[in-house]
């Protein structure tokens, strides 16, 4: 399958040489119409990390800081973003206090936060459980991503979350009282109703009438790369793929496309989209 001749952008895609799929991946993507990716780390267990200080993060980071220089051979276009998976409290309170995981976890971000400095990383990822946890875990959890959003706002970049099913109207008023913008706080695997920026998954049945009603979003595949959950969330083709067929069935105009892949990422993460 040939490009669109506009940009077509996944806002939320892991790569992983290591237990996935890899460039070939990538590749799929390319061919399918894919130009750009924005490449979020995946959990440190994920690279048989297991830190016990926030410093071991780093290593998390340079793994996919080369992935992202490999996929960069197929044509692809990558921004990566860097953080720390809100499940990673879980694993590290298996070997150490709570206390101890939200000091690790936010000299994870500290360190996440380097890299957007050096424009190597293009934004910072935090969030909270999607699932049901203990309410000092809640509550550490919510002053993590408190912290994720102050650096990101003194860093002047985007922050993608992780978070439950819903509007998380919270986390936008969190946002506003640091002074950041509630639309630079991405909501991946988002929804429509939602004050923050939602990153709408392409098969979301939700889009054409999130088009008609002229809502800014982008679009997201999760895709997970790992050969144990083969295709999983979706496939790496599959926000090209939607897109054309929302184009070919008229759901979308040219113009939405623009503006979907490349003029709201572009004012969300601060960075150049286009096809030169």
């Amino acid at each position: 399958m040939t490009g669109l001749g506009i940009p077509v952008t996944d806002d939320h895609i892991h790569i992983d040489r290591e237990n996935g799929r890899g460039t070939e991946a990538a590749k799929d993507f390319f061919r399918a119409g894919g130009t750009h990716m924005f490449l979020v780390t995946k959990p440190s267990w994920s690279h048989t990390i297991h830190p016990v200080t926030g410093d071991e993060f780093r290593e998390v980071y340079e793994i996919t800081l080369k992935t992202a220089a490999a996929i960069r051979e197929t044509g692809v276009v990558v921004f990566p973003i860097f953080g720390v998976h809100p499940a990673e409290i879980g694993r590290l309170t298996d070997r150490m206090s709570l206390s101890k995981a939200e000091d690790v976890m936010k000299r994870g971000l500290d360190i996440a936060a380097e890299y957007v400095q050096d424009q190597t990383a293009f934004a910072l990822k935090s969030g909270r459980p999607h699932y049901p946890v203990d309410e000092d875990v809640w509550e550490a959890s919510n002053r993590i991503l408190k912290h994720a959003l102050t650096l990101a706002h003194d860093t002047d970049c985007a922050l993608q979350i992780h978070a439950e099913t819903g509007p998380c109207a919270d986390v936008a008023e969190m946002a506003k009282h640091i002074g950041m913008s509630p639309k630079r706080v991405v909501k991946h695997f988002g929804i429509p109703d939602t004050p923050l920026m939602p990153s709408l998954l392409a098969r979301l049945d939700s889009i054409p009438a999130s088009v008609q009603s002229h809502l800014t979003f982008t679009m997201e595949s999760d895709y997970m790369d790992d050969n144990s959950r083969p295709g999983a969330v979706i496939g790496p083709k599959s926000v090209p793929r939607y897109t054309r067929k929302y184009l070919e069935q008229g759901v979308f105009r040219e113009e939405d496309v623009w503006n979907i892949h490349a003029e709201t990422p572009a004012k969300v993460y601060g960075v150049e989209i286009s096809l030169s």
